[in-house]
């Protein structure tokens, strides 16, 4: 498994359209991914639109991404560039 620990820097969150970018791109890998509110135990299925959606993700939030399989750190490192580069 691997991780990484990021900030949610666009303005209005994870919200429908960057959410439905970062669902699109987790398609594309093998692996499967999780995604974590920072000291939370619940984790969210990063290849479910409504599961994103229902986190109520906020700028500013720590949220951890994780990815399980062959894919595992190019899927982490490519969906933490997607939360990043979000800025609508």
């Amino acid at each position: 498994m691997y991780s990484k620990q990021i900030t949610i820097q666009n303005r209005s969150g994870l919200h429908a359209r960057p959410a439905a970018d970062f669902v699109s791109q987790a398609g594309k890998f093998k692996a499967k991914i999780g995604v974590q509110r920072a000291g939370e135990d619940v984790v969210a299925d990063g290849k479910s639109i409504i599961m994103l959606l229902a986190m109520g993700l906020a700028q500013g939030e720590e949220v951890i991404l994780s990815a399980d399989g062959e894919d595992e750190k190019e899927a982490v490192e490519a969906l933490a560039e997607v939360l990043a580069n979000c800025r609508t």
